[in-house]
């Protein structure tokens, strides 16, 4: 008796040691599942298109429509208007647009446009410390297109003082992560987010450069100037901030940011604009971009399709629009957001 009840203790104690490894495994495995932060929200875009006073030519519109991709979707598009349009993609980058085509007598009197639409941004994070990227295999297939990325924009030129820039603050360094970090420690540290007077906001990296101030352009189109000077990828993304702290309001403007290209790990963010403004999230944004913000469209130089007459746009964010081939100056917008219910909560790896 004494010898069963020895051999049921023992086999009580080894079931509940059993019991608690497999409890602290599961334990371990819900532990190492981050959630990832996302923010949910209604966005409108409205665009008022007064009265062309020749409507006798033809009159073409665009508009940028959001762009789904890992990090954000976009539910519910909606596009209100009385005038006929056709949905397309630039031939360069695939960014989507909305081709509006009014007749001669909505021209005449002018017309309204509002784009609607429910998105969830998720944070982009990429872990680029050393443990990180010490498994890394650069065997990993490229991007196709990754060489437009290695080419100079109008206004980025990769020559004269960007590449000696380039080349002064990356001397010595023998790894793309290194170089690519001391062109955004250089450009957030040399850079002044500064809106006043003429000049700025073009994306012109040669007066960025001079000039050492302006908005998220000019402190992007020189840190992706210096990047594909120094052979790395580089490309510039748009859109429109979302205030932190606040649920509801109008946006006044665009936003853009950046991304470069490290093999085998692919397209890493950053955001030197916003690390200007955010001291404390300096290293965050270098590898990382926030919930605050809906993507639209990517690129420079962009030409919409064969409609498109006149020259093409250094980057589209805002309402194009032509009449007998003549860019419309006088084009009206407005552009809002509102947060709604969170969606149930995206962990890593699902």
């Amino acid at each position: 008796m004494t010898r069963f009840r020895f051999a049921l203790s023992s086999i009580l104690v080894f079931a509940f040691s059993a019991m608690l490894a497999a409890l602290a495994g599961r334990g371990t495995a819900m532990e190492s599942t981050v959630a990832v932060p996302a923010r949910s929200f209604e966005f409108t875009y409205q665009v008022h298109v007064p009265p062309i006073a020749d409507p006798s030519g033809p009159t073409h519109l665009w508009i940028p429509l959001p762009q789904v991709d890992g990090y954000q979707d976009i539910r519910g598009l909606q596009i209100d208007s009385p005038v006929s349009y056709a949905r397309g993609r630039d031939p360069e980058y695939g960014n989507a647009f909305a081709a509006f085509a009014p007749t001669a007598q909505q021209s005449a009197a002018g017309f309204d446009v509002r784009l609607r639409f429910t998105a969830v941004r998720r944070e982009h994070k990429v872990a680029l410390d050393a443990a990180a990227l010490q498994n890394v295999s650069a065997s990993t297939s490229p991007e196709p297109n990754l060489q437009r990325y290695l080419e100079p924009d109008k206004l980025v030129p990769l020559n004269g003082v960007i590449a000696e820039l380039a080349k002064e603050h990356t001397a010595g360094d023998t790894t793309t992560i290194q170089k690519a970090r001391h062109i955004y420690d250089y450009v957030v540290a040399t850079m002044r987010y500064d809106k006043t007077g003429e000049g700025w906001g073009r994306g012109d990296a040669i007066w960025a450069c001079a000039s050492k101030r302006g908005n998220c352009t000019d402190f992007h189109s020189l840190l992706i100037g210096m990047m594909r000077s120094s052979g790395i990828p580089a490309r510039f993304e748009i859109g429109f901030p979302l205030p932190e702290g606040k649920t509801e309001g109008d946006i006044p403007g665009y936003h853009c940011w950046a991304e470069f290209y490290l093999a085998g790990v692919g397209w890493v963010p950053v955001d030197a604009s916003e690390a200007w403004k955010n001291p404390a999230k300096r290293d965050f944004f270098f590898g990382g971009h926030d919930t605050n913000r809906v993507f639209f469209t990517s690129g420079r130089d962009i030409r919409l399709s064969a409609d498109q007459k006149g020259d093409p746009l250094n980057y589209f964010i805002y309402p194009y629009a032509e009449t007998n081939g003549q860019p419309l100056k006088n084009l009206q917008t407005h552009f809002a957001f509102r947060d709604v219910a969170p969606q149930p909560p995206v962990t890593a790896g699902n």
